[in-house]
């Protein structure tokens, strides 16, 4: 999968074991890629030091208020650094 920035995707709500790299809190949220920053081994394999294959790393953008919906400014934004295997493409 190789997504372009301004790309809407919607953050996986997976609930795996072990260590994980995309927060809890933008789990089912949508947000739009802001860029791609290249392919890396996946640390989430890396941290129990087996075999990591390589996936593209994106920036997405969230607006707070789609994330809190009680946030006080809900225009401004949130960018996270997001692994292709969270990411559903498949957004509305």
């Amino acid at each position: 999968m190789t997504l372009s920035p301004g790309t809407k995707v919607r953050i996986k709500t997976m609930v795996p074991l072990g260590h994980i790299r995309t927060p809890h809190y933008l789990r089912g949220k949508t947000g739009v890629v802001e860029r791609v920053l290249g392919p890396f081994k996946n640390p989430e394999q890396l941290a129990y030091m087996v075999p990591a294959p390589t996936r593209t790393l994106y920036r997405v953008r969230f607006e707070m208020g789609h994330i809190w919906p009680d946030a006080e400014a809900p225009q401004d934004t949130l960018d996270a650094e997001i692994y292709e295997h969270w990411i559903d493409q498949d957004a509305p």
